[in-house]
């Protein structure tokens, strides 16, 4: 193609951002060079960045570099070397040509050039002594170079200030690369951070390209890089609560610390055992009588040097030092305590598990278990320091979205050697009931979740109470009795309310008011003074107290009202020690109300972790609507095997670690999706094809008769192995005899001459069709070769009536959308029964077993065998297929 009339349009490039990544690469660039132990493949790496970013600003600006000049391609240092070489030899044979010419014209040009230095020498002579001589008469220099004695002092230019570096980084991101060594990546800020109980503010980032490290300014103007400047500025934005963590309130105290800070950076250029020899013979006298380098706390001072030191946490990082240091010096035993802090572990592994791929494993021989699939890694989780909570609340039973939730915290609970709590939300008393409380315990144990220890948020009421009153004495929160309907529509237009600005003695007697439980109060609520401009609706004065008489099912009457959850949430957590609040994406908005709660009542800050909640085609996880099926009679009760209560799905045949193992492996991803009951299912036949037990049973009405004419007539039995693929699970004995039952959809199309297969007996030649099928058996007859291989049980009166139930979904629509009534689309047939004939073994299941009926399914025991009047109860558990495993494909669809 021609190059003219083509051109190819380049995209528009923010010259001014990719200026400001050239300069921070160039920073990075030098920090990786004088660094202890420098980074080779980081520098190359960093340097191949900054390379295409400055071709790329020449190429969108005409060709002219960063510097203002030409854009020429970097060279090699082999390629430099040859362009001198061919200088110098084209220098030597240029002077060889005008020797040989000889005359005047030859020594023209070296005349011109010493005239021209000598004019720019004179020149530059005579500015200085007029500069000179109007700085002692206060005058400006004249045009002509000599002093105007008349003249006003020429204002310099005062330099505007220089406008602040763009970053790609968004507020609070504190970015560094994933593949620099622990002691590069900026561990003192990270321990800063979690010292300062702020480290839940800053969101980690992996960036592959960036040689050092970088936090995002909060005003989005910018970024701060480098560990020790990432650290004070972290420490700086917490006001008096860091000033001893920086020194002492004190000029002079915070000078002696910034000097030991200083220190720790000048010994970056030595290695390791330079670095570590100098900083034990300067620490030492010092740590003779004190436990850390400054004051009776660790400060920046002590973390900074402990950077130094490589930022030893891990047993080989111990002993590398220790293998430098004098043995049992004072140095050495601080180094030892400081690694064990737990804001120095935590940071350990949040610098190490940026990438969300790989943990630091700080003492030798404890290692993790790796994370089952589907699962992410918990950020700045301790072994044997991580608490997660599940907080239902008593005012329902569990379903499968509350599995997942429980389960995920279950699962973290027990790999990191923490603890689980299961705390009843139980601030509601309008809606709370001892029969929901014992309901979720009995629940959970279904499931195989026992938790650590049981609370109650009501436990807290009086704390509670306090923190709000409180923050009614700080002008946090203030007392409305605008009515619900005019609050919604005040919020919606982010208009404050009228009570806003009400004094504190104003609140504190409403406060009283409403608690009192008088009619008066019941119009009265608390509410944060917060942001009624804010995007997030959830920051727009939410309430936080509210009046409601309803006596509590365990406090009784003893209160008259009771925090909201997005109150008693923050507190309760961080009383009880959680490490980790895992909630679901719903709760996305309610985080920054919830850190800032946490901020405001000076809490331990609680770490979150969000989940996607899990949604189930054909079916609704409302309260509200599963208790409109038990209502109205369509189910039996909330254990009812077509609902998605816990009760319901275990009812049904739900085996306990394929739930687990099923919910891990959707994990903690933050994507919503409507599952499909299918793949929930298939995951559960996986685990129960391996222990249950094959049995058979044959339709009583729909079967035939087959004459196996020399066949046994007495009490004759064959040996079979429960579970085929499995040996070890016994041997059952089966009836065998002249007259034996088949399925009639099985029969259909038999001819004479036909070899058919009795599963788990052999083959039958077929001798008779009309009149009643006839057959004689083949001792040695090829099982292979027969195409049909069929159920069947010998006619005998031991035989076992049995029961099998089937069940659809209760929705007819595969998600229901937000206009539409559910009550439109209800499954008209959702349960259907058939009885069948089933072999003698059946009489010794237990309820809960989980058999297969072989050639029909898995089934659950819902009831065992009584008597003929109270028949075998077997309940379908499907198996994730669309088609049945035979002919008899039963009487709903099959799901």
């Amino acid at each position: 193609m021609s190059s003219e009339g083509n051109a190819v349009a380049v995209p528009a490039v923010d010259l001014k951002e990719l200026e400001a990544r050239i300069a921070s690469l160039g920073e990075s660039i030098k920090q990786l060079k004088s660094s202890s132990e420098p980074d080779k493949d980081a520098i190359s790496t960093a340097v191949t960045a900054l390379v295409d970013a400055k071709r790329t600003f020449a190429k969108n600006n005409g060709g002219v570099g960063v510097d203002g000049k030409p854009w020429e391609e970097p060279m090699t240092k082999s390629q430099k070397k040859k362009l001198e070489k061919e200088k110098k030899r084209a220098a030597a044979e240029a002077a060889a040509k005008k020797t040989e010419g000889g005359g005047d014209g030859a020594n023209k040009p070296n005349e011109a050039n010493a005239s021209k230095k000598a004019a720019k020498k004179a020149e530059a002579k005579a500015k200085k002594a007029a500069l000179k001589a109007a700085a002692k008469g206060g005058g400006a220099p004249a045009a002509g170079g000599a002093p105007a004695a008349t003249a006003k002092p020429a204002a310099k230019a005062v330099p505007g200030r220089p406008l602040p570096t763009k970053s790609k980084l968004k507020p609070n991101q504190l970015s560094f690369n994933p593949n620099a060594s622990l002691s590069d990546r900026p561990v003192v800020a990270l321990t800063t951070a979690v010292l300062l109980n702020s480290i839940v503010d800053y969101e980690l980032v992996s960036d592959h390209l960036r040689p050092g490290c970088a936090l995002g300014l909060p005003s989005g103007n910018g970024e701060v890089a480098g560990d020790l400047a990432i650290a004070r500025f972290v420490a700086k934005q917490q006001g008096g609560n860091a000033a001893q963590y920086l020194g002492g309130m004190s000029d002079e105290e915070a000078a002696l610390m910034d000097q030991w800070v200083d220190y720790a950076l000048s010994l970056s250029k030595f290695g390791l055992a330079r670095r570590a020899l100098a900083i034990q013979r300067t620490l030492d006298p010092l740590l003779v009588v004190g436990t850390y380098v400054v004051g009776q706390s660790m400060t920046l001072a002590d973390v900074a040097l402990f950077a130094s030191l490589g930022f030893p946490c891990t047993d080989d990082a111990k002993a590398e030092i220790a293998a430098i240091l004098p043995t049992g010096c004072p140095t050495l035993r601080w180094a030892e305590s400081v690694s064990h802090h737990p804001a120095v572990r935590e940071a350990s592994q949040l610098a190490m598990g940026v990438a969300k791929k790989e943990e630091i494993q700080l003492e030798n021989g404890t290692a993790i278990d790796p994370l089952v699939t589907g699962m992410n890694y918990l950020e700045g989780a301790i072994p044997g320091c991580v608490t997660t909570r599940f907080p239902p609340e008593p005012s329902g039973y569990l379903h499968v979205g509350h599995a997942k939730a429980v389960l995920l915290n279950d699962y973290y609970a027990r790999r990191y050697g923490g603890r689980l709590i299961v705390r009843f939300d139980d601030t509601n008393p309008s809606k709370e009931k001892d029969e929901y409380q014992t309901s979720i315990v009995e629940d959970l144990g279904k499931i195989g979740v026992t938790p650590d220890v049981v609370t109650f948020t009501s436990d807290y009421f009086e704390t509670i109470k306090q923190y709000a009153l409180w923050m009614i004495k700080e002008g946090l929160a203030y007392m409305d009795d605008t009515p619900q309907e005019e609050m919604q529509k005040e919020r919606l237009a982010r208009e404050h309310s009228k009570h806003r600005e009400q004094s504190v003695e104003q609140a504190l007697e409403y406060f009283e008011l409403m608690c009192s439980g008088k009619e008066e109060g019941k119009a009265w609520c608390l509410r944060a003074r917060l942001d009624m401009k804010s995007d997030n609706g959830t920051m727009r004065d939410p309430v936080l107290y509210r009046q409601n008489t309803t006596p509590h099912h365990r406090s009784g009457t003893k209160y008259k009202a009771y925090p909201t959850y997005d109150l008693a949430c923050p507190i309760v957590d961080s009383i009880e020690g959680v490490s980790h609040a895992l909630r679901t994406t719903e709760y996305d908005d309610r985080n920054e109300q919830y850190q800032w709660i946490a901020r405001a009542l000076g809490l331990r800050r609680v770490r979150i972790q969000t989940f996607a909640r899990m949604n189930f085609m054909y079916t609704v996880m409302s309260k509200r609507k599963l208790t409109w099926f038990v209502d109205t009679g369509r189910v039996t009760g909330w254990d009812d095997p077509r609902f998605p209560t816990v009760r319901g799905v275990t009812r049904r045949g739900i085996d306990i670690g394929a739930l687990k193992q099923f919910m891990c492996s959707q994990g903690a991803s933050r994507r919503i999706v409507n599952m499909e009951w299918n793949k929930f299912w298939a995951e559960n036949k996986k685990a129960i094809d391996l222990y249950s037990k094959r049995f058979m049973a044959i339709d009583k009405v729909e079967h035939v008769t087959l004459t196996v004419t020399n066949a046994p007539d007495g009490m004759e039995y064959l040996s079979t192995d429960y579970l085929p693929k499995n040996p070890a699970f016994g041997k059952r004995l089966v009836r065998i005899g002249k007259k034996v039952i088949l399925e009639k959809v099985d029969a259909e199309g038999i001819e004479v001459g036909e070899n058919i297969v009795l599963t788990r007996w052999g083959v039958v030649q077929i001798t008779k069709v009309d009149g009643g099928l006839e057959g004689t058996y083949v001792p040695d007859g090829d099982v292979k070769a027969a195409k049909r291989k069929l159920s069947w049980l010998a006619d005998v009166p031991e035989n076992v009536p049995v029961v099998l139930s089937e069940f659809d979904n209760l929705i007819s629509k595969e998600k229901l959308d937000e206009d539409d009534k559910f009550e439109d689309f209800i499954n008209p047939d959702t349960q259907a029964e058939t009885e069948v004939i089933g072999d003698a073994g059946l009489r010794t299941l237990k309820e809960n077993d989980i058999i297969q009926l072989e050639r029909r399914g898995f089934f659950r025991v819902d009831r065992p065998y009584v008597n003929e009047t109270k028949p075998l109860m077997l309940f379908m558990v499907p198996d994730g297929k669309k088609t049945a495993m035979s002919k008899a494909v039963g009487k709903l669809a099959h799901r």
